[in-house]
């Protein structure tokens, strides 16, 4: 080859790597994660997903890019952040951790697949049409908070068998998850012969108001239902809770660890873990429609003994002996 050939293929090579190297970087797919939080607020959540998708061959950043929406609590945001997902075009649009969020994922595309993840039955809030065939773009997983909200109550009910009005805490801005907790509740407490009244908070402020109206019905117990919103605000809860000499139960290990009485729920690592999963499937060539919706067995329970004599609980022995962590 003549000097002068190969100095014109060396610089049709080079002129011809930057398009090269941009085709692969536009190839590589990108998830949308439709967040109803903060990214502070759901790092464990986060951490667990990406653990799944590592699972599935794809690692952030190297074969696979994820942009993230966040409504920071505010679930009227939803719908505008997965719409500008799905103008995004991205191959995958998870929507973990909250019901608000997958149903504004489901309303914004019938085509881009979708990877829920959620603590109440998919089927009844209305997302598939059944967990063995879900059809259509949408799959997920499941944990077992739904199903375990009733004995939630039971075991306040056990702590407490002489009192006979409790109460549960919802939130009127995630109505499907609200209604659902609702009904499945009011039908445990009158099976126990017990008296249910249903609060609302929808926002922080909310809060006070909720309790101070607990109080003034001398409710005798709190369920607070599953509800990323909730969770997310542990803390403030259990605050509230020690405050009005309330004791709850809460499907979040953090709210026992600051000062609630006790948790019980589905794991959240394990849930989102699978999400993480199903979403690297999908990338892989995995259709929705062919995937089950996964549903997580695994429940953790924590119980906070100090608390429990702080208002003059003794628990069990038959309760303790479920608990995965006692906090003394």
């Amino acid at each position: 080859m003549r000097r002068r050939e190969f100095v014109a293929l060396l610089g049709g090579a080079l002129s011809a790597w930057p398009v090269a190297a941009h085709a692969q970087q536009a190839a590589m797919p990108v998830i949308g994660y439709l967040g109803a939080e903060s990214p502070d607020l759901f790092a464990s959540r986060l951490r667990a997903f990406r653990q799944g998708l590592s699972a599935s061959g794809y690692e952030e950043g190297r074969n696979v890019a994820i942009e993230y929406r966040w409504a920071q609590g505010h679930n009227e945001r939803l719908p505008d952040l997965a719409a500008d997902l799905v103008k995004r075009q991205v191959a995958v649009l998870a929507a973990p951790g909250s019901v608000a969020a997958a149903l504004a994922a489901k309303a914004a595309t019938s085509t881009i697949p979708i990877v829920f993840e959620i603590g109440a039955d998919p089927v009844a809030v209305g997302l598939v049409e059944s967990l063995s065939r879900p059809a259509g773009n949408i799959t997920g997983v499941t944990s077992l908070n739904a199903q375990v909200a009733p004995k939630r109550l039971e075991m306040l009910h056990e702590l407490l068998p002489n009192a006979a009005v409790f109460g549960l805490l919802v939130n009127p801005t995630n109505p499907k998850n609200a209604a659902e907790t609702s009904a499945s509740l009011q039908a445990a407490a009158g099976a126990l012969g017990l008296k249910l009244h249903v609060f609302n908070a929808g926002a922080e402020a909310d809060f006070d108001t909720a309790f101070a109206e607990l109080a003034r019905l001398h409710v005798a117990g709190l369920v607070i239902a599953n509800e990323t919103f909730f969770a997310n605000r542990s803390e403030r809860l259990a605050a509230l809770a020690t405050q009005y000499a309330m004791p709850a139960v809460h499907q979040s290990r953090e709210f026992v660890v600051a000062g609630g009485l006790m948790s019980y729920g589905g794991s959240i690592k394990q849930s989102h873990t699978v999400a993480g999963a199903y979403a690297g499937r999908i990338l892989a060539g995995a259709k929705p429609a062919d995937l089950p919706v996964q549903q997580v067995t695994k429940v953790d329970m924590a119980v906070n003994l100090k608390t429990a004599k702080a208002l003059g609980i003794s628990f069990p022995v038959s309760l303790l002996a479920l608990a995965d962590e006692v906090i003394e």
